[in-house]
């Protein structure tokens, strides 16, 4: 487990490429030992915590470090949002794909269904965030990774990584 407070968003950019560079090196540990050019399955990285704990704001940090230069919004509305990432972050990190959905409006896992989830997750080539993704825990891989955010103060959050 890792676990860093952030004091500003400069502090969550970093934040978000320590875990963006872990997530890679496991993601290629993983394919080195399966002896398989890439992974099995999709990096699924679930992040949970309550409404202006940072979510969003790491999820762009996370996108910008992955070369994504297009504005960052949370698909709160649209649920998911898939960036095709240019192929110097395929290169680098080992992904193709950056896959940002928002579960705060889903009442259940099926809905979630519907967006073809499981064939996103089971896509070795995509890096896929999840908001708010302890409302469809049901669906996710064993393997997701767990970032929670706890709001501070007005300046402070506490980012953990664990799993």
């Amino acid at each position: 487990m890792i676990t860093r407070r952030s004091k500003s968003i400069l502090e969550t950019k970093r934040v978000a490429k320590k875990v963006l560079l872990m997530l890679s090196a496991a993601r290629k540990e993983s394919a080195s030992a399966s002896r398989k050019l890439d992974g099995k399955e999709a990096t699924v990285l679930v992040c949970s915590g309550n409404l202006s704990a940072g979510k969003t704001t790491f999820a762009q940090s996370l996108a910008k470090h992955l070369g994504i230069r297009e504005r960052i919004t949370s698909p709160t509305f649209v649920i998911q949002k898939t960036y095709k990432l240019p192929l110097s972050a395929k290169k680098k990190f080992g992904f193709s794909h950056f896959v940002h959905i928002d579960a705060y409006r889903l009442d259940n896992e099926k809905e979630l269904k519907v967006l073809h989830f499981k064939e996103i997750a089971e896509d070795p080539g995509n890096l896929v965030l999840i908001e708010w993704g302890e409302r469809v825990k049901k669906i996710l891989p064993a393997s997701y990774r767990a970032l929670h955010f706890i709001f501070i103060n007005e300046t402070t959050r506490q980012i953990s990584l664990t799993k």
